[in-house]
């Protein structure tokens, strides 16, 4: 369920309203099923720097847009208020790209008057050159930026006719309590109303979107769609209560499938991740061996209906994701090399202890745990799992010596964008992988990795883009062997053969934006 419909000021936990406004609104460009940039809401684009090298965007919006009234214009200052609301919302920081964005950060941690926030939100990159045309300064180059606006809600516009001189109360009453057709929408769909208590959302098709499901010969839009939070979702399917159910147990896709089962293959990696200070994984060559021991086909077998396991990062069907010729040099199943560089090895008389999340998932993370296990011990490493169900507060903790009290760990990394940049912030100085290596050998291997990730988002040319993020995954995956990546997890889900394109999009939402009623007859209302 969501926690907010106000998609500009949103909050920290904002992957739980990204069903909803992503079947409600739409951003300047959208993906294709190759991943690949196209147009959405911008028609066209220009981009080019200026002589102090920041990027300039110039994006020409389509002129046929209205809300969902019907009535009111899409226009450029739509995506001015509601990138200038962004930066003053509890998510602020995701837009500090944009030229300006940092000052307005720094004047907000310090606590500056509304007065001289709005003067620095007035120098923020985001202008409206003339109702169509929009013109975006980066404070530098960033090959990321495209595909974050077809996915990152902050960067959705907001309906400026409308909202321009409410008070802020009146602004979060026009979000909090749909009602009137308000919040306006340009998706397929509108929020009707919102029950909070029962956990509902009631969503209504909206015949002014721009954007309509492509309807073929029998089909029709559905009127009416229903979100609900549900414990036993699964039973209410079975019942015939709901029409869509995801399938969040990997125990429950062993066995007998159903024939309504369908998958969707996601922008995601699920890997170990060492603890680099604590011996014996603080020496890179243990951490190399131990991935090199792995056998990721016979980890992964009969687990799930179907599997991708993988040695690399980048998922391979991820624009820029590495070559064959570059995966064949990161660490892959070797298992008498292995064998030969674990052997004498000091420290690995004691037990390593591997650490994953507790609870069901659809990740099959119990099995893969004892596997691994299981295949360690064959190369002479004991290794002991532990569920946690305070996951993320365990592996940050840390022993009275210093080093985190884990060895390894096992997660899924899930894209937030389709570019390889989404994979990589996990991994740099300030995010939140845990494992230590911001300290390997002085701090010089990150900082070239860093290094490496900045030269690669200011690369305008994509083969050189790709090249430089394939040494970044190299440097991290080989050279220094923080992580060892295991498969890229799909997501299973159930739908009525009556719901015509109703899927999971690859970064795991809830997609309704080409949702149509088709054979055999459908009920009046889809949930």
């Amino acid at each position: 369920m969501p926690t907010t419909l106000d998609w500009s000021y949103s909050d920290p936990t904002s992957w739980a309203n990204y069903p909803v406004m992503l079947a409600t609104q739409r951003g300047l460009t959208s993906l294709a099923p190759d991943h690949s940039v196209q147009p959405a809401l911008a028609e066209r684009w220009e981009r080019s720097r200026t002589a102090n090298g920041q990027e300039v965007y110039t994006f020409h919006l389509r002129q046929d847009v209205r809300w969902s009234d019907g009535l009111t214009p899409l226009t450029a200052q739509d995506f001015v208020m509601g990138w200038h609301r962004a930066l003053l919302g509890r998510e602020r920081g995701e837009m500090s790209d944009l030229a300006g964005a940092g000052e307005v950060l720094e004047l907000q941690e310090k606590g500056a008057s509304p007065e001289q926030l709005q003067a620095a939100l007035a120098r923020v990159g985001v202008e409206a050159v003339d109702p169509h045309t929009l013109r975006v300064t980066l404070a530098r180059p960033r090959s990321y930026f495209l595909a974050r606006l077809a996915n990152v809600y902050l960067f959705f516009p907001t309906p400026s006719a409308v909202l321009t001189g409410k008070s802020e109360e009146a602004v979060r009453d026009y979000f909090d309590r749909p009602r009137d057709g308000h919040p306006l929408a340009l998706g397929p769909y509108r929020v009707e109303s919102w029950d909070r208590a029962g956990e509902r959302v009631r969503l209504v098709y909206n015949p002014h979107s721009a954007f309509p499901p492509p309807l073929g010969p029998g089909e029709r839009p559905a009127p009416v769609l229903t979100l609900l939070k549900s414990e036993i979702g699964p039973a209410l399917y079975e019942r015939g209560r709901v029409d869509f159910v995801f399938v969040d147990s990997a125990v429950a896709l062993q066995g007998r499938r159903p024939d309504d089962l369908q998958r969707e293959p996601l922008l995601s990696t699920y890997f170990i991740a060492f603890n680099t200070e604590r011996p014996p994984l603080d020496r890179p060559e243990v951490r190399r061996a131990i991935a090199r021991a792995i056998d990721r086909e016979a980890l992964m077998k009969g687990l799930l209906p179907a599997v991708r396991p993988s040695h690399v990062l980048l998922p391979p069907d991820l624009p820029g994701a590495a070559t064959p010729e570059e995966a064949a040099r990161l660490p892959h199943y070797e298992p008498e090399k292995a064998r030969a560089e674990l052997a004498q090895v000091p420290g690995l008389d004691r037990p390593l202890r591997l650490v994953f999340k507790a609870g069901d998932s659809f990740v099959p993370e119990v099995a893969i745990a004892e596997r691994l296990a299981a295949q360690l011990a064959a190369v002479g490493v004991r290794v002991t799992v532990d569920a946690r169900s305070d996951f993320s507060a365990e592996v940050s903790r840390r022993t009275a010596e210093g080093p985190r009290a884990y060895d390894m760990y096992m997660r899924r990394l899930g894209a937030d964008y389709a570019h390889p940049n989404t994979f990589f912030t996990l991994f740099e100085r300030t995010g939140l992988h845990q494992t230590g290596w911001e300290t390997q050998r002085g701090g010089e291997p990150m900082d070239r990795f860093e290094k490496l990730l900045d030269e690669a988002d200011a690369e305008p040319d994509e083969a050189r883009s790709r090249a430089l993020y394939g040494q970044a995954q190299a440097v991290l995956l080989d050279e220094l062997a923080v992580i060892a990546p295991l498969y890229h997890p799909d997501r299973y889900f159930r739908t009525r053969a009556s719901l015509h394109g109703v899927d999971v999009d690859p970064f795991n939402f809830l997609s309704l934006r080409e949702l149509r009623l088709g054979e055999p007859t459908a009920t009046a209302e889809a949930h």
